[in-house]
């Protein structure tokens, strides 16, 4: 399979790309309005003085269908998928080329999936935001760069690795920021705690959706 090649601050520009083209837009601003209305079949029983209409069961609902989605996702764990463990200690620090062998014959995953291995080396390798850096002397990632070692250690495609990180600006976007994933994780009051919530939420987003 091809690996990445690129540095951080390569991907955050290509994933920032990604989430201003009109396709992506579509994605993110109709994917709840994609799924159909409910149709009560001609004959059959329904609630007492139900309206004719197909979106009448939304009638019935006290908040919106979003915000039940919201809670009901929200209710899910959010911890990555177990199938393979990181490397130790020691794959931290080694050279990204080396653990491009572990991608043969892996199949690709969601984003979201991507996402949770990305915030599961994180957690174990640790974070840092040393700007214009993969990583530093320990092995510690930046949020762009868990998302390329994650791809070299096998999960996801490069297209899965811009998606992810479209999501994850999609995300930035909708706590009012504006600019990039690097300058976000370089911020001098951000912490560990920061990026580890800004992967929930954003992984909650694209499971919503589908992704």
């Amino acid at each position: 399979m091809k690996t990445a090649h690129l540095t951080p601050d390569q991907l955050d520009a290509q994933v920032s790309h990604l989430h201003d083209t009109a396709v992506w837009q579509e994605i993110i601003t109709g994917w709840e309005h994609t799924a159909p209305e409910p149709v009560v079949p001609q004959g059959s029983r329904s609630w007492p003085g139900a309206k004719s209409e197909p979106a009448a069961w939304r009638d019935l609902l006290s908040v919106p269908v979003e915000q039940l989605i919201d809670e009901s996702v929200r209710a899910l764990p959010t911890s990555p998928p177990h199938e393979r463990r990181l490397p130790g200690r020691l794959g931290a620090i080694l050279p990204e080329r080396l653990h491009s062998w572990r991608r043969i014959g892996q199949p690709d995953v969601r984003p979201s999936t991507h996402l949770g291995y990305a915030r599961q080396i994180l957690v174990e390798w640790g974070w840092q935001n040393t700007p214009y850096r993969l990583r530093n002397a320990r092995g510690a990632r930046c949020i762009c760069g868990a998302l390329l070692t994650a791809h070299r250690l096998g999960y996801g495609s490069l297209g899965t690795v811009d998606r992810a990180g479209a999501w994850l600006i999609t995300e930035l976007r909708s706590q009012g920021w504006t600019d990039l994933i690097g300058p976000w994780n370089r911020h001098p009051d951000r912490t560990a705690a920061d990026a580890l919530s800004l992967l929930d939420a954003t992984i909650r987003r694209a499971a919503r959706a589908g992704n």
